[in-house]
């Protein structure tokens, strides 16, 4: 009687524990939706190390199913344009929110 109360106990706490590891809740992203605002916030700071008129260290890129948030300092209104249609042209992208300040 013992084991099998072991067991059953056993049995329920891996079937809690793995329930719950699959679980998602309201505004939260799922793994392959993560995956790719992954990879499209590499490409977008990839586009600005590449591109001379955009000052890469200066902005800061967070993505957030398809939404690209750029923040941080702009030296000037084209720098700041500039990075928004960089933003733009990355696969994937669903919509670019652009925060950046500029900074005189």
């Amino acid at each position: 009687m013992n084991t099998r109360n072991t067991l059953a106990t056993i049995a329920a706490s891996i079937v809690l524990l793995v329930a719950s590891g699959c679980a998602v809740t309201r505004g939260q992203e799922t793994v392959g939706a993560y995956v790719d605002d992954t990879a499209i916030t590499t490409a977008v700071k990839g586009r600005y190390i590449d591109n001379k008129d955009v000052d890469a260290s200066s902005i800061r890129v967070e993505t957030l199913n398809g939404t690209v948030m750029l923040s941080g300092f702009a030296k000037s209104s084209t720098e700041k344009a500039t990075a928004e249609t960089l933003a733009w042209k990355v696969n994937g992208v669903k919509a670019v929110k652009n925060e950046l300040a500029i900074r005189p």
